[in-house]
């Protein structure tokens, strides 16, 4: 799956010029926490609700409710946003996006294509990608089976389970050690006993079912 499977494609953006509480009103309505910043149809940087929040007054402050409007009114966007934003993209893979949103502490990416903006891509489309790989939102059930890491490990599992007449709506392996490993594998059964009880029989124990 890639990026471009995943993003919103033709994303809401905002002048550089729009005054900060017009751009948290705008997130506020559209339910977004990120908008990206453009400049005559070109892209100059990203905007989080987070860096807006934190340019806006506590409650703590000693200025009164006029100074506080009268300087919240005179910043714009272009003086809290991010200038350089990181962008990937689409056909960058989900994982890799992932990855990049993570090491660099980040909530979204911007995707451009030829120096054209074409997409957004946010934690929650990440997560909402994960959900589809694991197949949570289909009938069936989850076994967490634990096996060594060998040549024929995977192919040993699938046609045990392909005898059984059973599909497998996703298959994930983590890596416990160097010689062990733990593959998530959910299948379309609502009655796993039968299953479960192959696959012991094969000398694959299964350590979770739910």
């Amino acid at each position: 799956m890639f990026v471009k499977d995943c993003m919103t494609t033709s994303p809401i953006t905002i002048a550089k010029t729009t005054p900060i509480l017009e751009a948290l009103e705008k997130m506020k309505k559209l339910r977004v926490r990120q908008l990206p910043v453009t400049d005559k149809g070109r892209l100059v940087g990203l905007v989080t609700e987070r860096e807006l929040l934190t340019v806006t007054p506590s409650p703590a402050t000693t200025l009164s409710i006029f100074e506080m409007n009268y300087l919240l009114s005179k910043m714009v966007v272009s003086e809290v946003m991010q200038k350089d934003p990181i962008t990937v993209g689409p056909d960058t893979t989900i994982e890799e996006a992932a990855l990049i949103m993570r090491e660099n502490k980040i909530g979204s990416l911007l995707v451009m294509e030829a120096d054209e903006l074409v997409g957004i891509i946010t934690q929650t489309d990440i997560f909402d990608a994960f959900i589809e790989f694991f197949g949570l939102k289909k009938a069936g059930t989850r076994l967490v089976l634990q096996v060594y890491d060998r040549v024929g490990a995977i192919a040993d599992l699938t046609e045990i389970i392909k005898r059984m007449n059973i599909n497998i709506r996703a298959l994930v392996v983590h890596r416990k050690d160097n010689d062990v490993i733990h593959m998530v594998v959910r299948v379309n059964t609502v009655d796993p006993e039968p299953l479960v009880k192959e696959l012991e029989s094969k000398g694959i124990p299964v350590l979770s079912v739910n």
